[in-house]
């Protein structure tokens, strides 16, 4: 994963799209869905199985994710299929998770402690 510098203050459009991802991201549903989406392109009835959720539920969800420009659907027939929009999203639920299990488990920022001890990062 290549690591871009943010410049600040940032670009007021960038600013507004990353306000609206982590707002999308708000929601347990929606970040279950984006994780069972990272294993690959899925169609509503089998994300339903995975999250044991309603269909109208997943269907909503899905639905914010797809306003966000979070995921793309493609049809197959009568099923509609969902991905997730880039890789960098899979980068980010990463991250994310990475950032609360370090959390959990009380451990050092790595970065940080690279950065500290002369490492390159």
């Amino acid at each position: 994963m290549r690591v871009h510098a943010v410049p600040f203050p940032p670009d007021i459009g960038d600013l507004t799209s990353v306000t609206q991802l982590f707002q999308a991201l708000g929601d347990p549903t929606r970040v279950l869905l984006l994780l069972a989406l990272q294993q690959g392109e899925q169609a509503v009835s089998d994300l339903v199985t995975q999250l044991a959720q309603p269909q109208s539920t997943v269907s909503r969800h899905l639905g914010v994710l797809r306003h966000a420009q979070l995921v793309q659907t493609r049809r197959d027939g009568t099923r509609v299929l969902y991905r997730l929009a880039d890789s960098h999203l899979g980068d980010l639920l990463i991250q994310a998770f990475s950032h609360a299990e370090h959390r959990r488990l009380g451990l050092a920022d790595h970065h940080l402690t690279d950065r500290l001890s002369g490492g390159v990062h």
